[in-house]
């Protein structure tokens, strides 16, 4: 651990040795002790106490610029690098701090412009696109995001997070054969990366390039991916390459709410491809209930209500029908009886939905509309 921390703060450009600013003395061993036990409060505590201000030397300024940063002081860090940006503006470790500070604090284009600033210095760094790429998806800055990802990836197509995301924004521009050249580069550095394999995947089914989807589907499945999306990819690939047994199979991998309308569609026609007509039957009717909202009757049953308020009493039956044919509700029945009793003088289907509302043993809280449709029955008995 102490060996990490040492190389991190040799690394980060900040001694812990004394400083040569006017004779101020430093205990490096409490500050080195401060480091590896990860008390930077302590450090950047006992460094303000030690540097007496106006702290004008690099070093020194860089210390408690580091040790503010890393004890959560953002605020005194950034002002801390900017004293030595303004001293040397060709650091660009201080740019880099500087743009991190600002990406912790939600300055998201105040950060871009210091990223930018390093660019000017060396136009070859990676993980300054790479800052910049995600900053810029950020702020919603898609030109510069795409811009940013591509150089990023040119420089090292092996990073998989640029490789999958630069993957990703050619899929959203339908550049699938782009975005399969970017995976294979990455793959190639790291055939495991499962994240790699299902951009892959993906890639492969959009080009319908079926068989190699299946092969890729199969290696995330056993890896113990069976997300939604891979299970439709390969079962949908089975389908395409009149494969039935197979798709179902496939599908059979997905249980409960990752089963929808889709899925239901491609078992049922598969199960149909293969004569098995029941099955089709069952799960295209899954298909149709799952593709419908569940709350379409009541939708109707409201429309219906709007009609009765214009007087359309047609309009209404119209829509009161609608609703049943979607899901029974009591209530609708009722509805029915009473929109012929009252609106449409038709007193044979009066008591005939009247009939079927008592017939569907409506709850207590509607014994109201049960004394009265008994009371419109007896009375269209007459």
């Amino acid at each position: 651990m102490k060996c990490i921390l040492s190389l991190f703060i040799l690394l980060s450009g900040f001694c812990i040795t004394a400083s040569a600013q006017q004779t101020t003395n430093i205990d490096n061993a409490l500050l080195l002790d401060y480091y590896q036990n990860q008390r930077f409060t302590d450090a950047y505590n006992y460094l303000k106490a030690t540097y007496p201000e106006p702290v004008t030397e690099i070093k020194a300024l860089s210390n408690l610029a580091y040790t503010a940063q890393m004890s959560g002081k953002l605020a005194d860090a950034e002002t801390y690098y900017q004293r030595v940006y303004d001293k040397d503006s060709s650091n660009v470790a201080t740019l880099f701090s500087l743009g991190s500070i600002n990406v912790s604090r939600g300055n998201n284009l105040k950060a871009i412009n210091y990223y930018k600033k390093i660019l000017l210095r060396d136009s070859t760094n990676f993980n300054v696109y790479k800052q910049l790429a995600n900053l810029s998806q950020n702020v919603a800055d898609t030109a510069n995001y795409s811009k940013y990802l591509q150089k990023a990836n040119a420089i090292n197509p092996q990073e998989p997070d640029v490789a999958y995301d630069l993957d990703l924004l050619y899929v959203a521009f339908k550049k699938y054969d782009k975005a399969a050249s970017v995976l294979d580069k990455a793959i190639q550095a790291d055939t495991a990366n499962l994240l790699l394999q299902k951009g892959k995947a993906q890639v492969t089914f959009l080009l319908k390039k079926y068989p190699e989807t299946i092969s890729v589907c199969m290696k995330l499945i056993q890896a113990g991916d069976k997300q939604a999306a891979i299970v439709n990819w390969l079962g949908i690939s089975y389908f395409n390459l009149k494969q039935y047994k197979q798709c179902i199979a496939a599908f059979q991998l997905s249980a409960g709410n990752m089963q929808y309308e889709a899925t239901f569609y491609y078992i049922g026609m598969s199960y149909k491809a293969l004569k098995d007509q029941v099955n089709a039957i069952t799960f295209l009717q899954k298909a149709i209930t799952d593709g419908i909202s569940p709350n379409i009757n009541n939708y109707y049953s409201e429309i219906a209500d709007s009609y009765e308020q214009l007087h359309f009493p047609k309009n209404a039956l119209t829509a009161y029908q609608k609703s049943l044919q979607f899901k029974e509700n009591p209530l609708i029945y009722y509805l029915l009886g009473n929109l012929y009793d009252s609106e449409l003088k038709n007193r044979k289907n009066a008591l005939r939905y009247y009939k079927k509302f008592l017939a569907a043993k409506p709850d207590e809280k509607q014994q109201t509309y049960v004394e009265y449709s008994k009371s419109r029955i007896a009375a269209l008995n007459h």
